[in-house]
């Protein structure tokens, strides 16, 4: 789950980690407000969407007067800011953060992250932040810095003197940096993220040090136990299909393709992903309905497909352990009449109670494409799916 940049340094302020004033606005009215209230001559006008990138895109604009802070949130708020992380259709922009502007003397970039390979957290800094982050990281890899946190003993203060001596962290903030990393990494642990970034984080010409920008995500299966966290979940900056999904216990994720996918478990998931891209098609989405697949979860999992337009073709590909192929199939033979549905529908079944649940799909008198493996019904979606593109033209 992520969170707004603003809503992250909310948190970080809490463990120690200085930023600069701000205030949130819905208006222009309300952003030249925020901007007298925080007082100065310069301020920065930053459109809140759930993505980085936003400087490039024209999301981020630094005013010294109130006219040009209310232009600038007139021609944020409303508008679906595309950014290179947002994809084509972009992020509504429904709500602005307004900042002072420091006097930067340098840029540093910070993260902390989950590396599940060595399963340990890793701060990851370079005396290089700032927009061009991630071509500084393609281009000279040897000027990024990785601290391995033991978990046993968590993060330690001599780790965080070595990031401040490997980024060349002059003496007279360098115990205001370090107490910048030992905080951030805090709040990372104790708040089950999955992701800190903090780029970039400055030095300001006065001698402090600053969290610029701010971007944080979570572990969706400890919000249980995160109640303040889970209420900061903004579901118009979320993809509406994976949204409709995840609330009902499916794990969802939305594609470019046509070929709308119902698979359960995870790893056969995403073979089927491979296969109809072996096959010459495209995936619309990654759905693993899970273990308990009763023809009500079916049902939902073919309402939360269908939510997509652009499917011309389902997919649907279980093997039973856990699950019971007539299960599945009585929920696939219920969907497909319940929702009166047209399109074509390829149905692979394996495991327990294979023969009853092809009984079921052959005897139910609709139009439905049976296949005994994965190959088979890869090909077989494919194939309906460009006969059904060659009737649309």
């Amino acid at each position: 789950m992520d969170i707004h940049e603003y809503q992250a340094k909310e948190l970080l302020t809490k463990f120690g980690v200085s930023v600069p004033r701000g205030g949130l606005a819905y208006s222009p009215e309300q952003a030249t407000y925020r901007a007298n209230e925080i007082g100065g001559s310069r301020w920065v006008v930053k459109a809140q969407i759930h993505s980085g990138a936003r400087g490039k895109a024209g999301g981020i604009k630094v005013c010294s007067a109130d006219k040009e802070i209310w232009d600038a949130a007139d021609g944020l708020l409303g508008r679906r800011l595309v950014t290179s992380q947002t994809g084509p259709r972009g992020k509504l922009v429904s709500r602005l953060y307004i900042e002072e502007a420091l006097d930067i003397e340098r840029e540093l970039y910070l993260s902390f992250v989950m590396d599940r390979a060595q399963e340990r957290i890793v701060v990851i800094a370079s005396a290089a932040g700032g927009m061009d982050i991630e071509e500084i990281a393609e281009n000279e890899p040897d000027s990024i810095l990785r601290v391995v946190v033991d978990p046993a003993v968590g993060m330690q203060a001599f780790q965080a003197r070595e990031v401040s001596f490997g980024l060349g962290i002059e003496p007279r903030v360098s115990g205001q940096f370090e107490r910048t990393i030992l905080g951030s990494y805090r709040a990372f642990r104790d708040l089950d993220a999955t992701m800190c970034e903090i780029n970039p984080l400055v030095v300001t010409k006065s001698g402090g040090v600053f969290a610029l920008d701010a971007k944080m995500s979570f572990d969706e299966n400890a919000m249980f136990r995160r109640p303040q966290i889970a209420e900061l979940r903004d579901k118009s900056q979320e993809d509406p299909r994976e949204t409709y999904a995840s609330d009902r216990g499916l794990s969802y994720v939305g594609l470019d393709g046509d070929i709308g996918c119902i698979v359960n478990g995870a790893g056969l998931a995403m073979a089927t992903l491979d296969m109809i891209k072996l096959a010459g098609g495209e995936p619309a989405n990654f759905l693993d309905i899970g273990g308990g697949a009763s023809p009500e979860r079916v049902a939902k999992s073919f309402r939360a497909v269908l939510k997509d337009t652009n499917v011309k073709v389902l997919l649907v590909n279980v093997f039973a352990g856990i699950n019971r192929c007539d299960w599945v199939a009585k929920g696939v033979v219920d969907a497909v009449k319940d929702f009166d549905l047209k399109l074509p529908v390829v149905v692979r079944l394996s495991g327990t109670n294979v023969e009853e649940g092809r009984r079921i799909i052959d005897e139910s008198g609709l139009d439905l494409i049976s296949a005994e493996t994965l190959g088979e019904a890869a090909k077989a979606a494919v194939a309906a799916a460009q006969q059904a593109e060659t009737v649309a033209v």
